[in-house]
Order: structure tokens, then sequence, then C-alpha cells
């Protein structure tokens, strides 16, 4: 093939790429305040905390990184935006955002919801049936890990896997792909993190065997790989009391038996005690393994290859809580293209994570500095205040001449009046 085939090829490719390739939804906030005419605030609960558009306090660039951040602490946030409608029958669809949780998070979300074209925006709460939730959930020490939890015939299903998630102050890209074979993969940064199916990792259909109702283990069934020695024997000199009295105790010189009774030695534990006996174990010889019990098709179990599939995709919004605020949120995406979602991921937070690495670092570096200068500084009023209290102790040498008995009478009356309580307490 030569070089003009080649170039027409890679052409036709590329147009076929460009075509196929559709993008529903990519927010990022690149025109300031025009945000707020495409979000919409749900008005269910009156004191839902206030997103403010802010690049927070260490970036890669002052105007990319600009996305939602929840702003007021022990509160929740309710707020979405609307596109076209779409199926992904037959189609993947990626679902990807970034998350900078600058207030290193105590406790709250950093997922998103995705839902149906019916959702009334106004009105978008908890209990809101939404189609997919995704994305980081962190509360303490316990909980750190990426929520994956998908809408089936009206439940939500949460994923039986435990995913980790990010939990340092900086940027990070997580991204979910789920494919009309029935498979996902959760990405965070651009790295796969996990994957599998949804059948096996969820719980949507009921299991495709069930033990058999009618198998019963065989009453000879004899599953004890050990059992007890026949012909062990337990020795004439075992049994030994577990505590005895202490041989070295005496009685007290004051012990009066009419008032305290008779005196008896306390009770110490014993050396010569063994503990229970049991007979030695051995291989049993009737032994046939674990019973297996045999399993049946399920009769409740019908296969769906269409659990995957949503068929009015429309809304995508932030509902979430959070203790501690100052989570940013930006480069909303959602489309049919694992290509194009990778190649956007490394366009935005590619770009600029080293730069607000490298701010990040600078910031800490600084800060740490001051504290070690504010040390050093309280160190030395410390040592001046030290030098000053020595002086005064050499000019006070009567002191030390003082008669011992006016030296210790000053002394008993200040222990009595640090003893004494004081009648406020």
């Amino acid at each position: 093939m030569g070089k003009m085939q080649l170039f027409g090829a890679v052409a036709v490719m590329l147009a076929f790429y460009s075509a196929h390739a559709k993008v529903y939804f990519r927010e990022e906030f690149l025109d300031g305040d025009a945000w707020e005419s495409r979000w919409v605030n749900s008005k269910h609960k009156s004191d839902y905390g206030v997103l403010k558009l802010t690049a927070g306090n260490f970036y890669g660039d002052a105007e990319k990184d600009k996305g939602l951040q929840t702003s007021q602490d022990a509160r929740f946030y309710a707020t979405s935006a609307r596109f076209e409608p779409f199926s992904n029958e037959g189609k993947p669809v990626v679902i990807q955002f970034t998350v900078k949780h600058e207030q290193k998070i105590d406790c709250g979300g950093g997922y998103v919801k995705v839902f149906p074209s019916d959702l009334d925006q106004t009105d978008m709460h908890g209990d809101s049936q939404y189609y997919i939730m995704f994305g980081p959930d962190i509360c303490g020490y316990s909980t750190k890990k990426v929520h994956v939890i998908f809408n089936y015939k009206g439940k939500n299903h949460l994923i039986k896997k435990e995913i980790k998630c990010k939990d340092d102050e900086l940027t990070h890209l997580y991204t979910l792909i789920l494919n009309p074979d029935q498979t996902y993969i959760v990405k965070i940064d651009n790295e796969k993190v996990e994957s599998g199916s949804l059948e096996e990792d969820w719980d949507f259909l009921p299991s495709k065997k069930i033990k058999d109702p009618e198998a019963k283990k065989p009453e000879d069934w004899d599953d004890r790989a050990k059992i007890d020695d026949a012909d062990d024997t337990k020795p004439e000199d075992w049994d030994k009391p577990e505590n005895i009295p202490d041989p070295d105790a005496k009685k007290p010189d004051d012990w009066d038996e009419d008032m305290d009774g008779e005196w008896e030695p306390p009770m110490i534990p014993n050396p010569e005690y063994k503990g229970e006996w049991k007979p030695k174990q051995i291989d049993n010889p009737n032994y046939k393994g674990p019973w297996v019990h045999p399993e049946i098709d399920n009769p409740e179990y019908s296969a769906d290859s269409t659990i995957y599939k949503f068929d009015s995709v429309s809304v995508l919004g932030l509902d979430l809580w959070q203790v501690k605020s100052g989570t940013i949120f930006d480069n909303f995406l959602i489309t049919d293209d694992v290509k194009e979602a990778e190649d956007i991921g490394n366009e935005t937070w590619g770009v600029t994570k080293e730069p607000e690495k490298k701010m990040k670092q600078e910031q800490d570096d600084l800060k740490r500095k001051e504290e070690e200068e504010k040390n050093k500084e309280q160190g030395t009023e410390a040592d001046d205040d030290d030098d000053e209290d020595d002086d005064d102790d050499e000019g006070d040498e009567d002191l030390d001449e003082e008669p011992k008995e006016e030296v210790d009478d000053s002394l008993s009356e200040t222990e009595e009046e640090a003893l004494d309580p004081k009648d406020e307490l």
C-alpha cells in the first residue's frame, strides 16, 4: 500500500471515528458565571449548601481548574444539569469527572448521579430515583470507597466489590465505563482499578444454581478428618486442682479468729495443673471428606442481556452531604466513546495535575518553614525568660538564708491552700 493510500485509509478511519463518537454532556466551567444558567439548584430543602465557582487554593491552571466547590460545612448539596435524552442500548456509556478534596475531607460524598429525563430538577433529593451513582465516598478511617450503584427494575444495587478511592487533597479523575456486553471498568486517573461483569459483581438476578432441596447428606457420611484414639487413656496422676493454697502464706499476727473468722491462706495457680484431659487425635479411617450439597438450576433465574441498558439518560447531578466543605467538582463528561473520554481526561486533568501538585508542594513547604520559624522564635523567647528567672534567683540570696522553720511553715501553708477545695468548684 502506497503512502497516499495509507493516508486515505487513516482519513477514512478518523472520519468514521468522529462520526460515531458522541459526547452527550461536557462541562468544564470555562465561561465563568454562565454555568448558573445551565445548572438547576433543587428547592426540595430550604437550607441546601451553596456551590461556588473556583479553582481553589492551589491548582494547575487558574481558569481551566475552576469547578463547583462546596462552601458550607455540614450541609446537603443538590444541583443538576440537563442534556438531550439518549439510550445506551448497543453501545458503551462513559461517565467521567474530577474531584479535589482540598479541605482534606473528613466525611462526605464526592460522587455524581445520572437521572432519567422525567426528573424534576427543582425537587431533586436523596430519594429521587436515579439510573447510576458513581464516585468516591469518604467518612472517617473506615469508609474510603468508590460507589458504583445501578438501578435495576426500580431497585438500587450496590457493587459487591470494595474499590478504594483516593483520599489526598489533589485532583483525581474518576471514570466509569459500562459496556453493552454487560461488563464494566472503573478507572482512577486514567488507570484501571476494577473491572468485571454486571451479573457477577451485583445481585441483579437470582443465582443460576441453588442447592437441591431434595438432596440430603447420607446418615453414614463421616466428615470427621480426625477422631479420638480409643486406646488412649488418661494418666493416673493427671487430675490436679487448678488452684492450691499458697504454701508461703502466713496468718497475720493481728488476725483475730473471733472477729475475723478462721484464717485461710490465699489461693494461687497450681503449677502441676494440666487442664482438662482429652485423648489424642488420630486419622479417621472412615473419613469421606466434606459433603458437598448438590446444586440444580434455579427455576427462578432468567437471563437478562439488558441489565446495562438505560432508555432515557438526561440529567447529571450532585446530590450529596459533606461535613467539612471544600470539594471541587470539574470536567464532567458523558460519552459513548472510551478513547474520547481517555483523551479528554488527558487534555484536562492530565495537563494540570503536575502544576497543581507543584503549587501544593510549594505551599506546604512555605507553611512548614513559617511554622519552624515561629517555633524557633518561641523557643528563643522561652530561653530569654529562663535567663531572667536565673537573674532573679541570684538577687534573692536572702531567701536562701531564711530560717528553716519559717521555710517549712511557708511550704505547709502553700500545700494547704492548694489542697483546700475552692467554693466555686
